[in-house]
Parts: C-alpha cells; structure tokens; sequence
C-alpha cells in the first residue's frame, strides 16, 4: 500500500507562483509514476501533470508552458510549480501513485493512490 500526502496548497493572487508538493511512502519510490490532478467544484477530476519514474514528464495543454513538475527520488517527493496562475488554475490538487505500467494513458483510472487533496485558490 502506497501513502500519498499532499502539502503547501493556499491562497495566491493572479500571475504569481506556487509550489505544491507529494511524499509518498509504502514503495520504493522510484518504482512509482507520480501525478498531479485537480479537481474545480462542480467539475471532474482532471489530470494536470504527470512524471514517469523514467523522469518524463506530460502536461495538460492548459498548463504547459506554467506547470513544472518534477521529483526527487531520494526525498519520495514530487513537486508541482505553478507559476503565472490564473483564476481557472483554482481548485483542490491531487497527487497520485500507480505502479502499473504506464502507457499513454495518464486519467484518473490509471493511478492506484491518492493524497487527501490541497486547496489552491487564486484570486483575480
């Protein structure tokens, strides 16, 4: 069983930055594809971000250029910078965990494992 845990969500205003970031714990984290989604009220969960435990990464075409994740294997952490954020970028952020093969499928129903969720808000 793989233990996911999110921090450093909170309140940042249009065109500033953030960084959130995912310990997970359970597996040898080097093992584990990692991801970030997210999740608007009255939305589905989406995928924002993904990092294969090769280290290539996949973005959402609305982060691409802004997003930046990355991980640290000795630390079992993934990160997510947000930078130039925008009110639509509000939302409670996921990270996940699958130890699956990954293919080309980077959606909710290929990862295993998932963090309880931190609120980003920006506001305009």
């Amino acid at each position: 069983q793989v233990r996911v845990v999110e921090s450093g969500g909170g309140l940042v205003t249009a065109g500033g930055s953030l960084t959130i970031s995912c310990a997970a714990t359970g597996r040898t984290f080097s093992t584990l594809h990692m991801g970030w989604f997210r999740q608007a009220p009255g939305q589905e969960r989406e995928s924002v971000a993904v990092i294969r435990k090769t280290g290539s990464t996949y973005y959402t075409d609305s982060v691409k250029g802004r997003f930046t994740i990355s991980r640290d294997n000795v630390r079992s952490t993934v990160y997510l910078q947000m930078n130039s954020l925008k009110p639509d970028d509000t939302a409670v952020y996921y990270c996940a965990a699958t130890a699956r093969n990954l293919l080309f499928d980077y959606a909710v129903r290929s990862f295993d494992f998932w963090g309880q969720g931190t609120q980003v808000t920006v506001s305009a």
